[in-house]
């Protein structure tokens, strides 16, 4: 018990900090649980406040590897087998490419990064209208790759995934074969930090394990929301948000 209390105690975290982070993971997984990716879009601008970006990125990472085989779980009969295994490859070359960035850029580009990343998926969730009907499959590539590093770097690049498969598959294969790539994706990334080391650190896996209460809820919530409200209009807003955050982050360094 002296180990825990002790390997959390090295957060700093006091009352408010704690609920604040707390908060932020249900918001996240909230979101996760309708759209089905932007944990970190979500969570990013909250938890670092508290923590730096490199112990952010592998802290998610070990959430949404729960959060991701739950939802995998329901439709795993929906996956699209030959989308999946076309994007595969790639990811797993964009997350070795985005580790090894996270794990050597300095923290204040990364700030600027995050925020620039932010709100450059927010700005065209908002205001580009248009989506392409029908991507080549070979645009399996540059999504795949782009896709992987953003997901290791940021910890989403789930949104590059969903342009892709939603224009080439039905909904319902859809959202089964990103929530299976999602998954595959939380398992190369998990290898890449444990290879690295950075689960060697005991605070980070009992932050996780503290957190794992308000990824249910969160994931809870958002799942028995999608019965009730327009998926559209809450991502919509959500996504508003986002840009705020993004904005926010890009002040903060400029005023560093």
């Amino acid at each position: 018990m002296s180990v825990i209390i002790e390997g959390l105690n090295q957060w700093s975290f006091g009352p408010g900090a704690w609920l604040a982070v707390g908060l932020g993971i249900a918001l996240a997984y909230i979101v996760f649980g309708i759209a089905g990716f932007g944990t970190a879009l979500v969570a990013g601008p909250v938890l670092i406040l508290f923590m730096p970006l490199s112990k952010i990125v592998p802290l998610l990472v070990l959430l949404d590897f729960v959060a991701a085989f739950g939802n995998l779980l329901p439709s795993r009969k929906d996956v699209a087998r030959p989308e999946l295994l076309r994007l595969l490859p790639c990811m797993a070359l964009g997350c070795t490419l985005g580790v090894i960035f996270l794990l050597n850029l300095k923290s204040d580009l990364l700030l600027l990064l995050m925020g620039l990343f932010i709100s450059a998926y927010a700005i065209y969730s908002l205001w580009v209208k248009v989506r392409p009907t029908q991507l080549a499959a070979g645009w399996a590539v540059p999504m795949g790759v782009v896709g992987g590093m953003f997901g290791a770097l940021f910890g989403s690049g789930g949104f590059l995934y969903a342009i892709y498969l939603n224009s080439r598959l039905p909904k319902d294969p859809a959202r089964a074969t990103q929530s299976a790539l999602i998954s595959c994706s939380t398992v190369v990334r998990l290898s890449l930090f444990a290879l690295a080391g950075v689960y060697a650190e005991l605070p980070l896996l009992l932050l996780a394990g503290c957190l794992l209460p308000s990824m249910a809820l969160g994931l809870w919530v958002g799942r028995r929301l999608t019965m009730r409200l327009s998926r559209e209009a809450f991502v919509r807003l959500v996504t508003w948000l986002v840009l705020a955050s993004g904005v926010a982050l890009i002040g903060r360094y400029l005023s560093t």
